[in-house]
């Protein structure tokens, strides 16, 4: 049976993930931010978290951890390089390493930009990408702690993968990035249609995620920056933008 996936709105705009297994009933939450939220979402199903995977330290990313854990007993696994930052970490991981939940295993890609020591989360079997706050449907993150060539290294390793990968990220930013990007490319038809399907679900109350790394390889301003110069105009202008 496929993994089910949930997400779960949290804080002013951010996603956590639940992911459950249901051939070995386990249940990973990716970057709580805040505890109830998936807690109760989980309940409300029946399930029972197992794992916590972090992307990043970022406080709206774990900030939950420590009470999901006390609640469920939960192991938390995230980023090595930043487990300084993240102290309830039981297990720390890197670029090779993996994750798993029941028998599907994920792979870890280093992806830092955004943060430092920023992981992706890649579960090759199903298809399925958790990024953080690294790629967004037609984004990317903020540089607060990379230069731009660390982020166009990062959007070309993300853009290898499969392109019917399902990319699940961390925050609901779609319609904003959508029009930048359609700035960005005036050009871009498939950007300005997906930017019109974004704003179509939104007014559904509806999520825009996940996207897919195709989606993104047609839409996205950043994975198309044909140099880590052009990828940092743009990260620049995105961060300037207004429309």
């Amino acid at each position: 049976m496929p993994l089910e996936i949930v997400a779960v709105p949290a804080l002013s705009d951010n996603y956590i993930w639940l992911v459950h297994d249901p051939a070995s009933a386990e249940t990973v939450v990716v970057d709580p931010g805040e505890a109830a939220p998936p807690l109760a979402a989980a309940a409300d199903r029946g399930w029972t978290i197992t794992q916590i995977w972090n992307t990043h330290w970022h406080p709206d990313h774990v900030g939950g951890n420590a009470a999901i854990r006390a609640a469920t007993g939960a192991t938390i696994t995230g980023p090595a390089a930043e487990a300084d930052k993240i102290g309830t970490l039981d297990v720390a991981v890197a670029q090779g390493d993996h994750v798993r939940i029941g028998a599907i295993v994920g792979d870890i890609l280093a992806v830092g930009a955004h943060t430092a020591g920023h992981i992706a989360i890649h579960l090759p079997g199903e298809q399925i990408l958790f990024t953080g706050d690294t790629l967004f449907a037609m984004g990317c993150g903020r540089l607060f702690e990379g230069v731009p060539a660390d982020m166009f290294a990062a959007m070309a390793k993300l853009a290898a993968l499969p392109g019917d990968t399902r990319v699940y990220c961390g925050h609901e930013y779609t319609v904003a990035n959508g029009r930048y990007a359609v700035v960005a490319e005036p050009g871009n038809a498939a950007a300005q249609a997906a930017l019109a399907e974004a704003e179509r679900l939104r007014a559904a109350g509806r999520p825009t995620l996940p996207t897919t790394i195709s989606a993104e390889r047609a839409t996205n301003p950043f994975m198309r920056a044909a140099s880590p110069d052009e990828l940092g105009a743009r990260r620049r202008a995105k961060d300037d933008f207004t429309g």
